[in-house]
């Protein structure tokens, strides 16, 4: 009878004619196994992409609709030497927790061997220069068998399968010489044993196994820690709401069944499960994982609630505006995810220099065998020395050089609120020395914000901001959150394009433009701030100008001079009208400012710069920003900019603070010097120790320390970049 497998249930649709699925595959463990599952699936005609993410070990796969069964890529994966399933994130985090255990397990097992072999081995090792029995050293030796070669079988699974899985698929990976140094190591001592020879190398196999367990448990909770990062993100989605199927009926539904215009009923104590503005209700929200904001959010009529936002208090009706895929939670989901697949160029450097090891030490191990037969050395000899090629030169340290800073860097700049959007942006935001910024959307809030409401008695300031929420425009919105006005005045009437008119204890109130309240006069007399918008608020004979224009973020000038701190050159270019461009220059002390730019002026300036040497940093928000970030050396978008400048920029950052840009460039500084130095460490390490090893002088024993040692080495100087955000410090 021949099973039939249907995995239609896992594919989704991809974009435009492309269908994706992920997969978990088992045994990945490096740089070469990446590379070598990649290419093996990118072969298959009509696959789009074949990434592998190492942190959850999972592959994104994409192909053209309808083309290809999801069935072939676990065949070929299997015959690649590696076991697939379907991803699915409950079942991958259980798998995970196992084989950390697992790990643990053989870890406490190898140590344990390890410490009572060498206390056999030491006795031996003076007792060889002093005055030990042959009868005493074989007891020992055949005790120290009797410990390690169990010890072994255990602890050296996760190596000795991964290792016969690729032997099975008749390719190799990492696993391969270390599984043939062990046995070799552990086989030879055997047979020095019976042949009661002087020396034997139970305390190197041990040794060896115990360096590399240690090293792979680090590697496996490095990883776990960054992948708790976006399974934090994943936990805030809510798979149903309660939705109104009548004007006073809900029905649980699932998030999929809701559509945009929907309105959706959020109790005290859930999360949202949709994007959408309150049209009900009052209550405060924490939505400090979605847009960066550490405080709660009054939630009130037209605040806009994101999916993940827990409510913490009042009951909400909250119409739909996005739900599922199309949520701010989706797309930060998405960008994180891509961040933590990406590849950076010092990462492709890697995988190459990994995918010529397996030949390389291969056939460095058998000359060296050879060489010192031909030499005139014992075939005991030439083995030996032959062993210890093969374990020094494990590439370990060299396969995790890259990875693992990449990936501790994409969490801690995820932390300081930023997104990677593309493989090599931290090389290059490392590189850069010149800042351009756009100003609206970008140095500036998007949203408006009363500047001279200090300056308004509170009384008329309330009562301006009561009459304000009689209108939808942004500049009333702007004017009733600088009151805090909660209770409208319900006689008001608003008039279209002019302003709102009400009237209070047998007064009529105005807010409005200036001809609307009858103050042309004191506007055109009075010295307002360029950039600002102006509002006049009526009282009978009494107005008050307001001034209402869109803010500097909180900690813009902080921000700037950080960066001249840094010695970083900074300009705004701009589309907007020259006195609003000059005075948010002068703000923020940048004389290099230029208003009124197109697109095309912000290419060539960028251009201009480059022809200088510049690398330059462009950071905006609007549609119309989009050439320039891809135009410049590096980009960066805030989370709240177009959906365009988000996907055309390396990077994203999350919440009202523009301290992420810092940031950003003082991680992807020590990043890029932690990549560089585990680079060196690993050819350093290489270029000292196969020499010697080749030479002969190196026994297995000091081979295992040392390629262990070069392996943890690497892995703590990459955990360096987990605390590498100073902010505007």
């Amino acid at each position: 009878m021949q099973m039939t497998r249907d995995f239609s249930h896992y594919v989704r649709a991809a974009g435009e004619g492309l269908q994706h699925i992920d997969l978990a595959v088992e045994g990945v463990h490096c740089a070469g196994c990446m590379a070598k599952i990649e290419r093996g699936l990118s072969a298959i005609p009509d696959v789009t992409l074949a990434r592998v993410n190492l942190t959850d070990r999972r592959v994104a796969l994409e192909w053209k609709q309808g083309t290809l069964d999801p069935a072939r890529f676990i065949d070929r994966l299997e015959e690649l030497g590696y076991k697939a399933y379907p991803y699915e994130t409950e079942s991958a985090e259980a798998t995970e927790v196992a084989e950390s255990r697992f790990l643990l397990r053989c870890l406490g097992v190898a140590a344990f061997a390890t410490m009572n072999v060498m206390m056999l081995s030491i006795p031996v090792w003076s007792g060889n220069v002093s005055d030990m029995l042959p009868e005493q050293r074989d007891f020992f030796h055949w005790l120290s068998a009797l410990i390690a070669l169990p010890a072994a079988v255990y602890a050296g699974q996760p190596f000795f399968r991964s290792a016969w899985r690729a032997l099975s698929a008749k390719t190799t990976n990492m696993d391969v010489p270390i599984s043939i140094g062990v046995c070799l190591a552990l086989g030879m001592s055997v047979v020095e044993t019976i042949n009661h020879a002087e020396h034997a190398y139970f305390d190197a196999a041990i040794m060896l196994l115990t360096f590399l367990l240690v090293g792979r448990f680090l590697d496996q909770n490095m990883r776990r820690r960054t992948r708790a990062v976006a399974g934090n993100l994943a936990a805030l989605k809510a798979e149903t709401a309660a939705k109104f199927v009548g004007p006073d009926e809900i029905s649980q539904v699932p998030v999929a069944a809701i559509h945009p215009g929907d309105i959706v009923l959020l109790r005290p104590g859930e999360r949202c499960a949709v994007d959408g503005t309150v049209i009900e209700g009052h209550s405060e929200i924490d939505q400090s994982l979605i847009t960066g904001e550490t405080l709660y959010v009054t939630a009130e009529h037209d605040t806009p609630v994101y999916a993940g936002s827990m409510n913490i208090s009042g009951t909400l009706r909250v119409r739909v505006s996005a739900a599922s895929e199309a949520t701010l939670l989706a797309e930060i989901t998405r960008l994180l995810d891509n961040a933590l697949q990406a590849r950076s160029r010092y990462m492709r450097l890697a995988d190459r220099a990994s995918r010529l090891y397996a030949p390389v030490v291969h056939a460095t191990a058998l000359i060296t065998i050879l060489g010192w037969v031909i030499a005139g050395a014992s075939w005991h000899d030439a083995i030996v020395t032959g062993v210890a090629v093969l374990i020094i030169t494990c590439p370990c340290a060299l396969g995790l050089a890259i990875p693992t800073v990449q990936t501790i860097a994409s969490g801690a700049m995820f932390k300081s609120g930023v997104l990677l959007n593309s493989g090599d942006a931290i090389e290059r935001l490392a590189e850069v020395d010149h800042v351009i910024f756009d100003k609206t959307g970008t140095l500036t809030l998007p949203d408006l914000e009363v500047t001279n409401a200090a300056d308004i008695p509170a009384d008329i300031l309330d009562l301006a901001g009561r009459l304000a929420l009689s209108s939808h425009h942004p500049v009333a919105a702007a004017v009733a959150q600088a009151a805090g006005a909660k209770s409208p005045i319900l006689s008001a009437v608003e008039e279209a394009g002019q302003g709102v008119r009400a009237v209070v204890d047998d007064v009529e109130i105005r807010l409005g433009r200036p001809s609307f309240c009858g103050a042309e006069a004191l506007v055109s007399g009075t010295d307002l701030d360029p950039e600002a918008s102006v509002v006049v608020f009526s009282k009978g004979g009494e107005k008050f100008i307001l001034s209402v224009r869109q803010g500097l973020r909180p900690d813009a000038q902080a921000v700037i001079a950080a960066l001249k701190a840094r010695n970083i050159g900074i300009e705004i270019l701009s589309g907007d009208r020259e006195p609003a461009v000059r005075a948010a220059a002068d703000a923020l002390g940048i004389p290099e400012w230029c208003a009124g730019v197109t697109p095309a002026d912000k290419i060539a300036r960028i251009e201009e710069l480059k022809q200088r040497g510049a690398k330059v940093l462009m950071v905006g928000d609007g549609m119309n920003d989009a050439p320039s970030l891809a135009a410049a050396h590096v980009s960066m978008s805030p989370i709240s900019g177009a959906h365009l400048s988000q996907a055309t920029a390396d990077l994203v950052f999350l919440g009202r603070p523009l301290a992420p840009v810092v940031a950003a460039i003082d991680s992807s500084c020590q990043a890029l010097r932690l990549m560089r130095q585990n680079l060196w460490l690993a050819i350093g390490y290489n270029v000292l120790a196969v020499p010697v090893a080749i030479s002969g002088v190196v026994t297995p024993l000091i081979a295992a320390a040392a390629m262990s040692g070069s392996s943890v080495l690497v892995m703590l100087n990459s955990l360096r970049a987990r605390s590498t955000s100073r902010g505007i410090a």
